[in-house]
């Protein structure tokens, strides 16, 4: 008998690889082997395939069957194997046509009846199959709206094995996924709106000027003083996802597991809120073989830490590669892999373990050397990689119950849209923001008269500001100044950067 062979895709970091399964049917005991480094869930599909083809009417062929996984040398993992290792071997025994199973993707997790199942990371196989010249991928229904992503491929989904079987022989040709996606998700107008919360205004403002830029935020202040409430609107102003965002995102989403069954893509920009107790590998990514964690599954959209110093000092310092090059290199013994971390940073804390140090209504109870260590949780060189430190007061029982309410969310985003085309205008680039312009960029884009550059001088003197936070305030001062209109940074706009820095400065007691 003949070997046979087809194509589909392992889930390497956030890209999939092309693995073609050649499949060998000889004379001999009945035996069944799967070689090429398969991972455990795999190894396992041996009964998975055998049951199915079974149950399918077709039968597996009492023979010596090998299955190859090539490239033998690149791990393989996940389920999605067992459609194409059971069309490989059921050609290579001469019950499909010759070929049947070359020229397009196959990729499923089988059920003991032959019902196809859905797998993870089809997007970014269905991405590689794109790139690779293919023009059609075949995969279980529920993974069909997910892949029709990727406009270039014909998506043709299925039940069953035995709907498979029918289409491969010409018996029943399959029908392509004609589901039709919008070219931009929703703009997140359903989200919990800046015009329910009273007071604030600094916290809201400042908000504004991380979602223009693109800047880390910190708010500090008591309980109850709004911190989670206001950065759990943030979404609210942002820009919504263009297609290659909403591209990227979604193929994190689909290979972490985090799309439930049916759903295309991600509608909103991700908001992830880790709690306290997440472990380092859940926090950048991480495993025998590295998946993408929280910091990637906040990939354009917004990781939000509440309760800072509360979280582990270790795990919080792995944040500063992520936060500085938006990027997270996981290296293992058998591999290095790169995933994307391009988020906003938006935390909270309180300013001392009892939440009230420097509260007008109620009094502090913690010792000066308590507040002290309370907030060395938070290193400095972290600390530093925030471009923005808010001080938030509890709000008074007039400011509650007769306050006035805020500004409309879909009022400050029209600002932050007109402030982020300023910066495409002016980087020529799409991707391209305040918070991470180099270098070089700041010195030609946020140049100061002399009264600026005395006034940061002195700010940088008084609190003993390192280079690093003296860009992040000439950043900080550019998106001001977008957001005004304005085409040089003055006064007031530094002004306002620098008391953005509240941390920085000397504790009162």
């Amino acid at each position: 008998m003949p070997t046979a062979s087809s194509i589909t895709a392992s889930i390497l970091g956030v890209d999939a690889h092309l693995i073609e399964v050649e499949a060998d049917v000889s004379i001999g005991l009945g035996a069944f082997n799967i070689v090429g480094l398969p991972d455990g869930a795999i190894r396992e599909s041996k009964d998975r395939i055998t049951s199915a083809i079974n149950n399918a009417g077709v039968g597996f062929p009492i023979r010596k069957v090998v299955v190859n996984l090539a490239p033998a040398d690149l791990p393989k993992n996940g389920t999605g194997f067992d459609l194409p290792i059971a069309l490989a071997i059921l050609e290579a025994a001469e019950k499909l046509p010759p070929t049947a199973s070359r020229g397009w993707l196959a990729v499923g997790e089988l059920s003991l009846d032959g019902r196809l199942r859905p797998v993870n990371g089809v997007l970014a196989m269905a991405l590689a199959a794109s790139q690779a010249g293919m023009s059609q991928v075949i995969l279980p229904k529920d993974s069909a709206p997910s892949a029709a992503m990727v406009r270039e491929l014909e998506v043709l989904p299925a039940e069953t094995l035995t709907e498979v079987l029918d289409h491969l022989q010409g018996l029943k040709l399959l029908s392509p996924y004609r589901g039709q996606a919008e070219a931009n998700p929703s703009s997140g107008d359903d989200e919990p709106d800046f015009s329910e919360v009273k007071g604030q205004e600094t916290a809201k403002r400042a908000l504004e000027i991380a979602a223009a830029g693109r800047h880390n935020l910190l708010f500090t202040g008591p309980p109850g003083s709004g911190k989670s409430m206001l950065a759990k609107r943030l979404a609210g102003i942002l820009p919504p996802l263009s297609f290659t965002e909403c591209l990227e995102a979604t193929k994190i989403h689909s290979i972490a597991g985090r799309l439930s069954p049916g759903k295309e893509r991600l509608r909103r920009r991700p908001f992830q809120s880790p709690h306290h107790s997440v472990s380092g590998a859940g926090l950048i990514g991480g495993g025998s073989t590295p998946k993408p964690g929280e910091v990637s599954l906040a990939h354009h959209g917004v990781l939000f830490l509440d309760e800072l110093p509360e979280y582990n000092r270790a795990i919080l310092d792995l944040l500063r590669q992520p936060l500085e090059d938006k990027r997270i290199t996981i290296s293992r013994a058998k591999e290095s892999l790169t995933f994307p971390t391009d988020f906003i940073l938006i935390a909270a804390m309180n300013p001392c373990p009892c939440g009230y140090f420097g509260d007008q209504t109620k009094p502090c109870s913690c010792g000066q050397a308590q507040v002290e260590r309370y907030r060395t949780k938070i290193s400095g060189p972290l600390l530093d990689r925030i471009d923005m430190q808010v001080e938030m007061p509890s709000l008074s029982y007039e400011e509650i119950n007769f306050g006035k309410k805020g500004e409309a969310s879909a009022m400050i985003r029209k600002r932050v849209l007109l402030a982020r085309k300023r910066q495409t205008k002016r980087f020529c680039r799409q991707e391209q923001y305040n918070a991470n312009m180099t270098h070089k960029q700041i010195e030609r884009h946020c140049q100061l008269d002399d009264e600026g550059h005395g006034l940061l001088k002195a700010a940088l003197e008084r609190f003993r500001l390192s280079g690093r936070a003296h860009d992040s305030i000439l950043k900080v001062a550019r998106t001001i100044a977008d957001l005004e209109g304005a085409e040089k940074i003055a006064l007031e706009h530094l002004a306002e950067a620098i008391n953005y820095r509240c941390l920085e400065r000397p504790i009162q007691y």
